[in-house]
């Protein structure tokens, strides 16, 4: 009795483990007849039979076949494609294609037919071209028969390959195994068709089969001089495109800023202690930015302080708010038009301004009117933005792109890449812009752009480097092999970028006032003593101090101007009554002398008025040889599987 369940058991165990290797889908022959033309075209038959069970191979199978392979040289060329047929086991079978990256997928089936369990063999029939290799001494069939893709083992895998006018190989070898495999798991034999291989060994999942055929001389004609000139300009569209656009970018640019973007020649800077031609802080601050620093907010705390001083507000500073409060003094002669708009907005005597969160619409409003007065005034005079050949410039920038996406053969993972140049030129060309801008102030023109440029250019590999190492943690750069596409992309952008901030200029009339700022900037940055060699400069007393304070916050060098008063303070010749003094026009919770308190209310003035300002509303919608060779490489290859 023990006998006979031990045996039931056993054939039980044994008709379980077959029934697992029949449930298993597999591959249980895959054969390709390759047919070489005199012209180097491949006609390719490939049977396919497989195993369906209903899990992955539920419609059909599908196909991936390569558009790209390497030379004789080494160079990844596009290759000629043409499907002519689907069957399954012997008759027409719906079929349907899309592109994937770096090639073509065939769907062999149809979505609303589904296979019962069993065998079907499938007859896929293409031809292809740019197949063949070739040498100085013969010429070279190198084809992945199978390719190395198939989520499923191949139980056995054939080629056989025609000759035209029945010539014989020169040479023929075979590979087996994994992408980059040297084994030779397989047989080869010489027939009246012509050679034919054969694996003896089952292909596991991600293992293929590969034949080279050696080709005597003349046996398949070489392509012309022509045909090679148009494969080259096939194979490089996308560089051609991506750099052709850059070039013109570049030369668009370069030509209209030598016409109307470089700077009049500056003239002698000589430190003085007066703004030049007496123009007030606030446009001090625009024609040294060539516009408005900080949003306007460092001119308008400029000029508020420029009113105190001159007796026609008082300000009261809260350490989170600041109260500008209009005193009695009627006003007397012309002021400049920033100041006469403040002056209209504050009221009458008496009337308080807060800024603070709770104002913060009023605030928005009285800086909008301000900025709006001098720009009305000014707009033009002192610097031509030249915006009319940014757009130019911005306008061929686009169609480049265009040409490069129309025309060219990007690839669905290339494209989805763009925005990783494109953020990052971006972020680099703005960065270096306002970085160079203060590097070296006061160099020669050309220093001080190509120290923009340079800036820009260095930022750019650096980063570039560390991202495209991050993204090729995830991509592999080898099957989209666009990096110079990305590189001429970004490079597109960031000259936008760049040009956008150095195609503005001075005018005549700017750039002389620029001297003079320039100048003035000097004179309050000077250590003291400098200064005190400097013939004819005035002492330095509260009232000098407290006449250039607006300037040095227009010039952002407010720091050393009150440093050097504070010094002055502490020193003996000031004297007590000096020490003590404190202006009518001001009241501060800065601890310290006057020079403390001042310099610390000025360098936050303009930050404390811009954080009062309401954020804008958020939007409601949300938001790339015959030496040696192994398995895979060649042309063919792939791989598919089920659907």
């Amino acid at each position: 009795m023990k006998a006979m369940l031990g045996l039931l058991t056993a054939v039980f165990l044994v008709l379980a483990a077959a029934g697992q290797s029949l449930a298993a889908e597999v591959i249980r022959d895959y054969h390709a007849d390759i047919a070489v033309s005199s012209d180097a075209t491949l006609t390719v038959t490939e049977t396919i039979t497989v195993r369906a069970e209903g899990q992955e191979i539920k419609r059909g199978i599908f196909r991936d076949f390569p558009l790209y392979a390497e030379d004789a040289d080494g160079r990844r060329v596009e290759v000629d494609f043409n499907l002519l047929s689907v069957e399954r086991d012997g008759e027409p079978e719906d079929y349907h294609t899309e592109s994937i990256t770096g090639g073509i997928r065939i769907y062999a089936g149809s979505a609303d037919v589904f296979l019962d369990p069993g065998d079907y063999t499938y007859t896929i029939t293409y031809t292809t071209g740019r197949q063949i290799r070739y040498f100085d001494d013969h010429d070279e069939l190198y084809w992945n028969v199978t390719g190395n893709g198939w989520r499923f083992p191949i139980l056995k895998a054939s080629a056989l390959v025609t000759l035209p006018g029945g010539a014989t190989p020169t040479r023929t070898a075979y590979y087996t195994g994994y992408l980059g495999s040297t084994a030779t798991n397989a047989c080869y034999e010489m027939t009246a068709e012509g050679p034919y291989f054969e694996t003896t060994e089952r292909l596991g999942i991600g293992n293929g089969l590969t034949i080279v055929v050696g080709l005597p001389k003349g046996t398949v004609s070489a392509p012309s001089s022509e045909q090679v000139g148009w494969w080259w300009i096939r194979d490089n569209i996308n560089a051609i495109l991506g750099f052709g656009g850059l070039g013109l970018v570049a030369l668009y640019y370069l030509r209209f800023w030598i016409a109307v973007g470089r700077d009049p020649k500056a003239g002698v800077m000589v430190p003085r202690w007066d703004p030049p031609d007496g123009i007030s802080p606030a446009l001090v601050n625009y024609i040294d930015n060539k516009g408005f620093s900080g949003e306007g907010w460092t001119a308008l705390s400029a000029s508020l302080l420029d009113l105190a001083v001159k007796g026609y507000v008082v300000l009261d500073d809260l350490e989170k708010s600041i109260v500008v409060q209009r005193t009695e003094k009627q006003v007397t002669g012309k002021l400049s038009a920033g100041q006469a708009a403040l002056i209209a907005s504050l009221g009458k005597s008496g009337d308080e301004f807060t800024i603070d969160k709770a104002n913060g619409k009023r605030v928005q409003s009285v800086g909008n009117k301000f900025r709006g007065a001098i720009e009305k005034e000014h707009r033009g005079k002192y610097y031509q933005a030249n915006t009319g050949y940014i757009v130019g410039g911005v306008v061929l920038s686009v169609a480049a792109l265009a040409a490069l996406l129309i025309f060219g053969s990007l690839t669905e993972d290339t494209i989805g890449l763009l925005f990783a140049p494109i953020m990052l030129s971006l972020f680099l060309g703005i960065f270096a812009v306002r970085l160079g801008k203060g590097v070296q102030r006061g160099a020669a023109l050309p220093v001080r752009i190509i120290s923009i440029i340079g800036l820009a250019v260095l930022g750019f590999v650096a980063i570039a480097v560390v991202i495209f190492t991050f993204l090729a943690i995830f991509i592999d750069f080898s099957d989209i092999n666009q990096l110079h596409v990305l590189i001429a992309v970004g490079g597109i952008v960031l000259l936008n970028v760049l040009f956008f901030f150095l195609m503005g200029a001075p005018t005549p009339v700017g750039r002389k006032l620029m001297d003079g700022i320039e100048g003035l900037r000097t004179y309050m940055t000077l250590a003291e003593k400098d200064r005190l060699n400097m013939q004819g400069a005035p002492k330095m007393s509260p009232q000098h101090f407290e006449t250039l304070l607006p300037y040095a916050v227009a010039l952002g060098v407010e720091k050393p101007w009150t440093r050097t008063f504070e010094i002055w303070l502490a020193s003996a010749a000031a004297g007590a009554a000096a020490a003590s003094y404190q202006p009518t026009w001001y009241h501060g919770a800065y601890p310290g002398g006057f020079g403390g308190r001042i310099g610390g209310f000025s360098r936050s003035m303009a930050s404390t008025i811009a954080s009062t300002i309401p954020a804008p509303p958020k939007s409601s919608s949300s938001g790339f040889s015959s030496g040696g060779g192994f398995s895979g490489g060649g042309g063919g290859g792939g791989g598919g599987g089920g659907w």
